[in-house]
């Protein structure tokens, strides 16, 4: 029949209980761990040698004077680029050198390292820059320098060593970079005395040759005439310029224009008394001539009126006419004063330029004695700042504010930190250590391991140290567990006539014989007739579970050596009969796979209400997978965490492959005090429960899945009906 499918998990994520039954599961690894680890952490705590600290303090500045004079500069409170550049000097072999030459260190790391060979400087160099650290305090000018040391004196006397060479070495640099810099200055005046001399002999010298003026020796020549002169001559020629354009585009505008135009333009922009006398007769000569145009043409006071027009309208062309006549006059004289003023500036540009190459030699010594009178003046006045500077007192710009003290106790190594620390990373080390080991495990761990992997029921989980349920009893502390085997086992069924099952196992050792045994026992207890088989003919078993003989058996029945009522032995309960395997002659090694075999199984079901078989494993010999397809039902039983899920999977593939039909797993070895993951089975187990299914009221069994009723029957073999 087929295996009824598995409930499927509504969740298969990882929950938090998992994590924790992993945790349970490894905690003697992860005890050892911890414990190797805090062990290890606590010895080298209290092996290492005590390492003492101690620490000076310092203020560092820029070196500034106490007054600031006109050229000095006020620094900035805080230079981050300064700070750390001091830091690695505070590193340098400039400070760290005369500190182990004065303090010995050479001999000190000797002597305490126990070296064959004696520290070289450089050797203790690096091991003072080990042992140094030297930080700022944060937006001040104080700089701690800290050093450890075995000896707590040490420590001190390397601290305050140090804070003293670099102040002396700062002290020092100052003094030398302004007696350095005071040196420099001397020499440059000196040589700039000596060149402005000489450049003055050159100077007197070529205004003697060229015969150049006092004024132009004084600048006075070139200021008056270069400069002033021909200045103002450009600035009448530009006059001219804007004069003559304006006259050209008015001149030019009014001549395109037509009389009448001309006249109201000029009476605008160039008017004059009489044109403007000359204008208002016309207009009013016009007026009266219109108001006589109605008398006709002949009339004489119309004729007079036209001759007065006419006469004044020639006057006002006259007007006009001469005012444009002083126009362009006017733009004749400015054309003729810009050629004239042009021509007197390229004259006297002309005779600039022939007196500038004339006195050019002179003019260029004059020049360079300027600018080295200028540089003889400036570094005169550097001189003199600096001569003042060093004469204001200065204040040190580094100062020792905390001397180093010898440390009252040891900052390494910090024993409860260590111990901690080494507590935290052994806990750490030692669940990482059971995750990965559970990750490598493969083997079966819960009951969602089997319904994915083999898609098969767990029929069961039975728990360790299980032993015979003879000697339990039926209140025994496992017989629940066989009990729910049972009940399981029953209900898988889709026929109650398949009543002949057999165990089988992947591999060795995962407790088939011990199911199978214990399984009949609660077979038997329920009130039915069974009948269990060793038919495990490679390394049979049961028979010493009875402290039965094993002489007479399965394979002296098949071989037609004994009758079938001669090998079934009786057990010590009523309703449990046993068949040991026998001896199996070497030339039989195919005896299971025999019509005999199979009319064996059929009339031990006539017989019995159930028959069950032990086998070998199913991966080490054929004989299981045989049985499996002889008998009703197979069940797999899986050893907890013993072998790999693929080994299981193939053993329930061999079932299928040869026909059998696999009712279910069961789980066994399962340590159910420390999984918690099956404590709800220990609760059934071991809680005090007992009442089982078969219990309870025959109207609470489901229709069809009833076991059989107790009945008390004779310990013989039950007659073919």
């Amino acid at each position: 029949m087929d295996s009824p499918k598995p409930a499927t998990s509504p969740d298969s994520r990882q929950h938090f209980l998992d994590y924790w039954r992993i945790i349970r599961l490894r905690k003697v690894i992860i005890f050892a761990v911890l414990f190797l680890v805090l062990l290890t952490s606590t010895v080298v705590t209290f092996v290492l040698q005590p390492v003492y600290s101690s620490t000076a303090r310092m203020r560092v500045e820029r070196d500034s004077p106490d007054i600031l004079l006109g050229g000095s500069i006020s620094q900035p409170n805080y230079d981050f680029y300064f700070y750390n550049t001091e830091l690695e000097i505070f590193k340098s072999e400039l400070i760290l050198m005369p500190v182990i030459r004065d303090l010995r260190l050479v001999d000190e790391y000797t002597r305490h390292y126990k070296t064959a060979v004696p520290f070289s400087v450089q050797e203790a160099y690096e091991q003072l820059v080990r042992d140094l650290d030297v930080k700022p305090e944060r937006n001040t000018s104080l700089i701690d320098i800290t050093v450890q040391a075995w000896d707590a004196k040490l420590a001190a006397s390397v601290a305050n060593k140090i804070a003293a060479v670099y102040r002396d070495e700062r002290d020092k640099g100052r003094s030398d970079k302004y007696f350095r810099g005071m040196g420099v200055l001397t020499n440059e005046v000196a040589q700039l005395q000596k060149d402005v001399q000489e450049q003055t002999r050159v100077v007197d010298r070529l205004k003697q040759e060229l015969k150049v003026p006092d004024i132009v020796s004084e600048g006075g020549y070139f200021q008056s005439l270069s400069a002033q002169e021909m200045q103002k001559i450009q600035g009448l020629i530009t006059e001219l310029r804007v004069k003559k354009s304006q006259l050209e585009t008015e001149f030019e505008r009014l001549s395109k224009l037509t009389p009448e135009e001309r006249r109201h333009a000029l009476n605008f922009s160039h008017s004059t008394s009489s044109l403007q006398s000359l204008m208002v007769d016309l207009a009013a000569a016009e007026q009266k001539r219109t108001s006589l145009v109605a008398l006709g043409e002949n009339h004489p006071d119309l004729k007079k009126a036209n001759d007065v027009l006419k006469t004044i309208n020639d006057q006002v062309d006259r007007a006009v006419a001469g005012i444009m006549q002083v126009l362009e006059g006017d733009l004749e004289i400015a054309r003729k004063n810009l050629d004239l003023l042009e021509r007197e500036l390229a004259t006297t540009r002309d005779h600039d330029n022939e007196m500038s190459a004339k006195w050019r030699p002179y003019l260029l010594a004059k020049k360079e004695l300027d600018s080295k009178e200028k540089q003889l003046s400036f570094m005169q006045m550097q001189m003199t700042q600096q001569h003042m500077d060093s004469s204001v007192s200065r204040q040190s710009s580094v100062t020792i504010v905390n001397e180093a003290s010898p440390g009252l106790r040891p900052v390494k190594p910090k024993k409860v930190i260590n111990i901690a620390m080494g507590g935290v990373f052994g806990l750490l080390l030692g669940v990482s250590l059971a995750f990965f080991i559970e990750y490598l495990d493969t083997s079966v761990k819960t009951i969602d391991d089997v319904e994915q992997a083999l898609g098969c029921p767990v029929l069961g989980v039975i728990p360790q140290n299980v032993g015979s349920m003879l000697d339990e009893g039926e209140e025994g502390p496992h017989a629940e567990a066989y009990r729910v085997l049972r009940t399981n086992l029953l209900f898988s069924r889709k026929d109650q006539n398949l009543t002949a099952i057999t165990v089988v196992s992947g591999g060795a050792g995962e407790g088939k014989s011990t199911t199978i045994f214990n399984l009949a026992i609660i077979f038997a207890q329920q009130g039915n007739r069974v009948l269990l088989v060793d038919s495990d003919l490679r390394r049979p078993s049961l028979h010493r579970k009875f402290n039965l003989e094993n002489k007479l058996g399965l394979t002296s029945y098949l071989l037609k050596q004994s009758k079938l009522e001669d090998v079934i032995l009786n057990t010590p309960h009523p309703m449990l009969h046993f068949l040991p395997s026998g001896k199996l002659p070497s030339s039989s090694m195919g005896i299971l796979n025999s019509n005999a075999m199979r009319a064996f199984v059929q009339e031990a079901k006539a017989r019995y209400d159930f028959v069950l078989f032990d086998s070998p494993p199913i991966m080490g010999v054929s004989d299981a997978s045989i049985l499996a397809s002889e008998v009703d039902l197979a069940v797999l039983v899986v050893q907890y965490r013993k072998y790999p899920q693929q080994m299981t999977l193939r053993a329930k593939q061999m079932v299928e492959k040869v026909g059998g039909r696999m009712a279910g797993v069961v789980l066994n070895n399962i340590n159910i005090s420390q999984d918690s993951y099956y404590y709800y089975y220990s609760g059934y187990y071991y809680g005090g429960y007992s009442k089982s299914l078969d219990s309870r009221p025959d109207d609470e069994i489901p229709k069809g899945k009833k076991p059989a009723a107790k009945s008390p029957r004779e310990a013989s073999v039950k007659e073919k009906v």
